[in-house]
């Protein structure tokens, strides 16, 4: 049996943000649109809940896992296609930079794409200004 196995990892070229799976749109529109082509996923935060689509094409519902464990979800998903003697797999595990109500995650998967909401646990705050010494 042949198995492919499709990557979400990420192919950029800095570090600092490497493993981290921020919310794209912190960088900008521009950003999330080379992000989604290039990563298969775009994550960000909009009206007090993270939003997470993921490109799955191929995979029905019942072959796509879910997870939530400890601030990180993981998913995955594994298709095997018996007259072609094939199998393709594909995990993924995401870190919330913000607490999550894990008892209110949804998820729905449509023409191929995975989008799950996660509310964010507790209310907004601005955070603090951090002065820049020249």
């Amino acid at each position: 049996m042949h198995l492919e196995v499709r990557s979400m990892v990420p192919n950029t070229p800095t570090t600092w943000t490497s493993g981290l799976d921020l919310p794209n749109r912190l960088f900008g529109s521009q950003a999330n649109r080379t992000n989604r082509t290039e990563n298969g996923y775009e994550l960000y935060e909009e009206d007090d809940q993270f939003v997470l689509t993921i490109d799955l094409p191929g995979y029905e519902p019942e072959e796509i896992s879910l997870r939530w464990h400890d601030g990180r979800l993981n998913v995955s998903a594994e298709h095997v296609d018996d007259e072609r003697g094939r199998r393709e797999q594909t995990h993924r595990t995401f870190r919330m930079p913000k607490d999550v109500l894990d008892d209110d995650i949804e998820a729905s998967y449509r023409n191929g794409v995975l989008e799950i909401t996660l509310p964010i646990e507790g209310e907004f705050t601005a955070g603090k200004q951090i002065p820049i010494e020249s």
